[in-house]
Formats: C-alpha cells, sequence, structure tokens
C-alpha cells in the first residue's frame, strides 16, 4: 500500500513538472527543479539547500542556490501555474481564500527585506524577513497559491539596497494588507472558484482592504480589535460598544 502511495505522488510531480518546465529555458534548471520540488515535499527533518542537494545526489548546495537566485525563469508564470493547478485539483465553488503572514529567521542583513520585526513564527520581534501568503481551501484539500515578499519602508527608500540585494525598481513599500488585496485581485482575474475570504486582525483593521472587498461582493471574516471602529448603519462604532449591547440584549 505504501508502495502504491508513493507511485502516485511521484506520478503527480511528474506532471506537474510537465506543466512548468517550458518555463525554464535551459535543461539544467528544468531538470534541477524536478529534484527541488521533490525534496520540498519528501520527509526531510530540515529543508534547504544542503539537505535537498544532499536528497538529489549532490555534493554542494550550489546547483540548488543557482536556480532559486541566477537561472532565468519567470517566478510570475510558475506561481501561476501552481494556482491553476490547485484549482484545477482543489477547486470548489465553497472554498475559502485565507490569507497570513508567516517569518523567515535569518542572521544578516543583506537578504531581502530582511531587518527585525516581529514575526509570528518565532512569536517575538527577530531578525527576519516576512512573505505574506494567500491559500486556497476546501473540502477537497488546501495549498498556497501566491506570495508576495514584504519590503519594509526604511528597504523601499533606499534604492540601492534594493538595488544590491535583486529587488526590481518597480518595487514600492506597501503594507501587509495591500499586498494581500494584489494577490486577491490575482485570484480574482483569474476565475479562483471561492465563497468567502478569511485573515486575521493584521488585515481586519484596514479598513480600505474590508471596502474593497465589499466594492467587490466577496464575503469576508476578518479578525479586529476591540477598540477599533466598525460602521453600522452607516456611522462608525467603536467594536467593543457593539460587543457590549449585543450581549446585553442576550
Amino acid at each position: 500500500m505504501g508502495g502504491m502511495v508513493v507511485d502516485v505522488a511521484a506520478a503527480e510531480l511528474d506532471r506537474l513538472h510537465e506543466r512548468i518546465a517550458g518555463r525554464f529555458g535551459r535543461s539544467e534548471p528544468r531538470a534541477r527543479v524536478r529534484e527541488y520540488v521533490s525534496g520540498l515535499v519528501a520527509g526531510l527533518e530540515r529543508k534547504n539547500g544542503w539537505t535537498l542537494a544532499e536528497r538529489a545526489g549532490e555534493a554542494s548546495p550550489d546547483g540548488m542556490q543557482r536556480l532559486l537566485r541566477r537561472a532565468d525563469w519567470d517566478t510570475r508564470e510558475v506561481r501561476d501555474d501552481v494556482r491553476d493547478y490547485v484549482v484545477e485539483n482543489l477547486g470548489d465553488p465553497q472554498g475559502v481564500l485565507i490569507a497570513d503572514e508567516t517569518g523567515f529567521l535569518k542572521k544578516g542583513t543583506r537578504s531581502a527585506g530582511v531587518q527585525r520585526q516581529y514575526s509570528g513564527t518565532a512569536g517575538r520581534t527577530e531578525n527576519c524577513q516576512i512573505g505574506v501568503f494567500l491559500a486556497y481551501a476546501s473540502s477537497r484539500g488546501h495549498a498556497l497559491i501566491d506570495r508576495e515578499l514584504y519590503i519594509p519602508r526604511s528597504w523601499a527608500e533606499d534604492r540601492g539596497r534594493c538595488a544590491a540585494a535583486g529587488i526590481p525598481e518597480d518595487i514600492e513599500f506597501a503594507t501587509k494588507a495591500q499586498l494581500a488585496q494584489a494577490m486577491l485581485q490575482r485570484a480574482l482575474d483569474a476565475g479562483v472558484p471561492f465563497a468567502w475570504f478569511t485573515a486575521d486582525e493584521v488585515y481586519g483593521q484596514a479598513k480600505y482592504l474590508r471596502r474593497w472587498l465589499e466594492d467587490r461582493d466577496v464575503a469576508y471574516v476578518m479578525a479586529i480589535r476591540c477598540s477599533d471602529t466598525f460602521p453600522v448603519s452607516g456611522a462608525e462604532q467603536q467594536t467593543n460598544a457593539l460587543i457590549a449591547a449585543l450581549a446585553a440584549r442576550s
């Protein structure tokens, strides 16, 4: 039974690889991305350049690092391929889109967007990068379909530092909620089937995001703080006052 599951998984990885292979102009990165993806879904205790390279039978992580840093391929096209693959396999009109961020701990100062900032992964302020992700979930499963790297204002205003880290010139500062909005727009443009959207208070506090969702008739459930205000019958009211009023009625 276990062997059958492995065979099915390998065959599915082959089909996914066939789907994105054309995005890689040269045979070397085209073959290496198959090994890279296989390593990501393997049961490795740690997943980094060294462990993925070892699994692929390579003597050093240089090839894996070259794939991610210098190989000629369009990350946006591959992102869209993965999103479409997820929708084909998990898509459901009752599906849910979820935005959330995670931190990637770093020791240095040169990685794009790195600085001391709060990381939910660590549960404290640490030197890290922050990635904002859009996930898709349905009764058939769940998967990530989009991502954006959060570039802090201090970085966005230092174009020399951005250039040294490989951040494109057209990247400007955007809040995490604005990054989520951009990913939601891509999902809407692609016709991703879903019934509603959810996120925590990082996104729920952004009134412009709530208005944007309402303008597009997107149902949502987002956390906000008790001290935040919320529109009721055309007027802004404080959340804790609304909660107290509802409690008094019950």
